[in-house]
């Protein structure tokens, strides 16, 4: 065997090929020859440098990220949500006293009628909502357009009949606890579905140059020569 089919037998066992000639001849080549050993040296430790190379450096961003990072939903605005849970706590009372007959006008006024449940059920149902908005913050973008729209509409209505002597003051501020508690629920969805750390950081990202060790993908190239026909290399007598 020559030195020139012994390397190309070599070189298809590095890449895993099947050589051209059998394997123990190769062997015996090489122990023989020291001319093909010192070439699989050279070719095995070419081999390993191109296939294992060393990572470029990367700068060390975790503290950058860590201090632009959202704290957990749960976590913010707390103070608000306590205060919704008082609000809810008093609406609740309220409809309880409403229910019991505390309020003697107004079930005076309404009686035992459907128009009296209503009243009562409705002011239950605000109740439970905000005390349930307040542990739930997701919720509170559905209930702010239904509370914002019964305060909006309740407001002419109370005026009307303060008025007209309808109603008292006392009973028209009770009417409060519903403003305080839709002016809670906006601070809560506010704080729970506030974007700006996000733009924030994207923000910062559009601005930021490229990482000089990072290389960009180039645009491809159009070849203008024709390329020239490939033939096989390997093969040679034996």
């Amino acid at each position: 065997m020559d030195c020139l089919t012994c390397r190309e037998a070599l070189s298809a066992r590095m890449d895993g090929e099947e050589e051209p000639v059998p394997a123990d001849q190769t062997d015996q080549h090489v122990d023989s020859c020291a001319a093909c050993r010192s070439w699989r040296a050279r070719v095995e430790h070419q081999s390993r440098a191109l296939r294992i190379r060393q990572a470029p450096p990367v700068p060390d961003l975790s503290a950058a990220i860590l201090d632009l990072a959202v704290p957990p939903h749960e976590t913010r605005g707390w103070w608000a949500r306590i205060a919704l849970v008082a609000v809810a706590a008093a609406q609740l009372a309220l409809a309880l006293s409403q229910l019991l007959g505390v309020h003697t006008t107004v079930v005076a006024a309404h009686g035992d009628g459907h128009l009296f449940n209503e009243s009562t059920a409705w002011n239950l149902a605000l109740g439970a909502g905000v005390l349930w908005a307040a542990f739930h913050s997701r919720v509170t973008s559905g209930l702010i357009p239904v509370l914002g729209g019964f305060v909006l509409v309740l407001a002419p209505y109370s005026v009307h009949d303060i008025l007209t002597g309808a109603v008292g003051m006392s009973r028209v501020a009770e009417h409060g606890l519903l403003v305080v508690a839709l002016a809670l629920l906006i601070v809560v969805n506010r704080r729970y579905s506030d974007p700006a750390p996000h733009d924030r950081t994207s923000h910062d990202d559009a601005e930021a140059p490229p990482h000089p060790d990072i290389d960009e993908p180039r645009p491809p190239t159009t070849r203008t020569t024709p390329r020239r026909p490939l033939r096989p290399t390997g093969r040679h007598a034996a």
